[in-house]
């Protein structure tokens, strides 16, 4: 699948950063070219596990002018949309599965001026967002179970890209795709000819000795996959 929505984003995700050490490791993706940021909230009840809240998106704000790409991994979104809002997230995206009206979600997100997005878990089927891809900015598969970082990627997530793109192609839609979980070096040539442009990398990124060095090499990695040369 050619990817010709935009150029390719890589988002490091700040759940893997060192928090004693968070302005710093933003320092060094920024130096090296990042222009956004991965944010996950999650409430131990949709997904189990705690993270940060939005005291820790407020201080993040006032550190970057990057774009702040928030994941709301919670049960109750539309109670806590507006307060991530305010306190700096750019972009904002919900999970399919606890959205009931989603329609209504993501035009709450985008009434507050963020960018609004839909997440599909594994299991979920592309298939569920027919009656509002003409509503989203983006659109956010998880290639793993979310919950925890530094797991392996799921090789279906590849697929579920691919029909995705090819629902974007068909309908003439113009929103990007992104990709959560076990992103690195090894599947990302993969992961951006499926038709994936936001992808989020965690492990290895902050995992690696120099983060921004980590980041150079993967948005390299990234943009010769999209641009090959022949």
């Amino acid at each position: 699948m050619k990817n010709s929505v935009q150029m390719v984003e890589i988002l490091p995700s700040l759940l893997s950063a060192d928090f004693a050490r968070l302005g710093q490791q933003i320092a060094q993706v920024e130096s090296a070219g990042a222009s956004m940021l991965h944010v996950d909230v999650m409430d131990g009840h949709f997904v189990p596990n705690l993270t940060m809240g939005t005291p820790v998106v407020q201080s993040i704000r006032k550190i970057t002018k990057n774009h702040l790409d928030v994941h709301l991994m919670i049960t109750n979104p539309d109670a806590f949309v507006p307060v991530f809002i305010e306190a700096g997230a750019d972009s904002v995206s919900v999970h399919q599965e606890v959205c009931p009206h989603l329609d209504r979600t993501l035009k709450l997100i985008q009434s507050g001026g963020a960018k609004a997005g839909v997440v599909l878990n594994p299991s979920t089927p592309v298939s569920t967002l027919t009656e509002v891809l003409d509503v989203v900015d983006f659109v956010l598969i998880m290639s793993v179970n979310p919950g925890f970082g530094g797991q392996k990627f799921l090789p279906n997530s590849l697929q579920k890209i691919r029909q995705l793109a090819e629902m974007r192609d068909r309908r003439n839609l113009n929103f990007p795709i992104e990709i959560d979980g076990g992103v690195g070096a090894s599947n990302l040539v993969d992961i951006v000819r499926a038709g994936a442009e936001w992808l989020v990398a965690g492990n290895s990124i902050f995992g690696a000795p120099d983060p921004g060095a980590a980041f150079s090499a993967l948005r390299q990695t990234a943009r010769e996959a999209l641009h090959p040369v022949a």
